[in-house]
């Protein structure tokens, strides 16, 4: 049987060269589509971290893959804007919740937020704005306990007159400080000048009996209303609390045997003039169209939402967290918080920095609302998330 032939070596070499020039050009495609996904993965943010920014850069997916990278730790209450599972943006803003104690009119409480400054946890808590806080609004939260005190009437009973004092003063002392109410070093008040106000308080101040040639009295304050165009028809508002005054008087005391028998006026001076208080009345009247209904007032803010660049995600987000807070409705008005409109402001008459017909007019409410969103969250998906945690934004 003859034997096969086999074919020369030098025949057979071509073909060993083409197939480890496939496998060469295979490694290398990959190594590029390998070297091009981590291109892609590699990413860099400004994180405000609790108001303190800080440039981060790494390779991540997602923020909170980026956060974690960077040894950023996120819990359970905290405050991420975009959210943990968002691809990674430009800015990052990072708000750790923290307990603080406050205590407001004397009751104290304990209390989460993610605020950072005691003007932030004042408006958070729904306080108004002109509420005494005993630090700068502007500050930062500390450790220590926030005393706060709201806008209250108290009642002071001097020299004969009631005065009604309009005062954010916490105690009784602060009270009669900001009525103008001089004490004397033997007069006594009905309350511990330490003691918290409440809204009704009475306090009475009785003089102590004059034993020298001089003593002094309350000279009350007037109370003028003036229109103010810029204010809602049916609002007042107090423009310049009323203080009390001085009148200092002179008498003659007839002494017999060292014993006073009589005493006589001889002069009177108010060395303290009194301040007159102002009530703001409102003159402007607002004059709009019914409000609209709920699926006109959407369907405005899904345009409004599409202006500012946002997604239909973030209109998705809105119309959750305005349903829950209005049911979009234009005039929705919380019954105990007093909050108003479509986006439930509180007070309502913040709208009226968007128009003077916020109290009707659905536009003028959303532009106000979204206005508020874009500056505390970020965009509607932050609010979002915000009230889902917290059950208000």
């Amino acid at each position: 049987m003859a034997k096969r032939r086999l074919a020369p070596r030098a025949h057979r070499r071509p073909r060993t060269r083409g197939l480890r020039l496939v496998v060469q050009l295979t490694v290398l495609g990959l190594v590029v589509a390998s070297t091009s996904a981590f291109a892609l993965l590699y990413k860099s943010a400004v994180v405000d971290v609790d108001g303190q920014q800080v440039q981060v850069q790494g390779y991540a997916w997602t923020v909170g893959d980026l956060l974690a990278n960077e040894g950023i730790k996120v819990g359970e209450g905290d405050l991420v804007i975009p959210s943990v599972d968002q691809p990674v943006p430009a800015t990052i803003t990072v708000r750790h919740a923290q307990q603080i104690t406050i205590e407001v009119d004397g009751a104290r409480q304990t209390v989460t937020t993610t605020a950072t400054t005691v003007g932030e946890v004042i408006d958070d808590l729904g306080l108004r704005e002109d509420s005494r806080a005993s630090a700068s609004r502007t500050d930062r939260v500390g450790r220590g306990t926030l005393l706060v005190s709201t806008v209250k009437t108290v009642h002071v009973v001097v020299d004969g007159q009631t005065i009604a004092a309009v005062t954010d003063g916490g105690t009784v002392r602060d009270a009669l400080i900001d009525v103008g109410v001089v004490l004397g070093q033997a007069d006594r008040v009905s309350a511990p000048l330490g003691a918290a106000t409440v809204d009704g308080l009475v306090v009475v101040v009785t003089r102590a009996d004059a034993k020298g040639e001089t003593s002094t009295e309350a000279v009350p304050f007037e109370t003028r209303e003036v229109e103010d165009k810029n204010l809602v028809k049916g609002d007042r508002q107090v423009g310049t609390r009323g203080k009390v005054g001085v009148r200092t008087i002179t008498y003659r005391v007839d002494m017999v045997n060292g014993v006073a028998v009589g005493r006589t006026p001889i002069s009177s001076a108010i060395t303290t003039a009194p301040v007159d208080e102002v009530v703001r009345i409102g003159t402007m009247d607002v004059k709009s169209a019914p409000p609209v209904s709920p699926g006109t007032a959407q369907a405005i803010a899904k345009e409004m939402v599409a202006a500012r660049g946002w997604d239909d995600q973030q209109y998705s987000c809105l119309y959750n967290l305005w349903q829950r807070e209005s049911g979009w409705r234009v005039t929705a008005k919380n019954p105990s918080s007093g909050a108003y409109g479509i986006p439930q402001a509180l007070p309502g008459t913040k709208m009226a920095s968007a128009g003077a017909d916020w109290q009707t007019n659905a536009t003028t409410q959303i532009t106000w609302g979204l206005g508020y969103i874009a500056s505390r969250y970020g965009n509607p998906c932050g609010a979002w998330s915000h009230s889902e945690s917290h059950n208000w934004y």
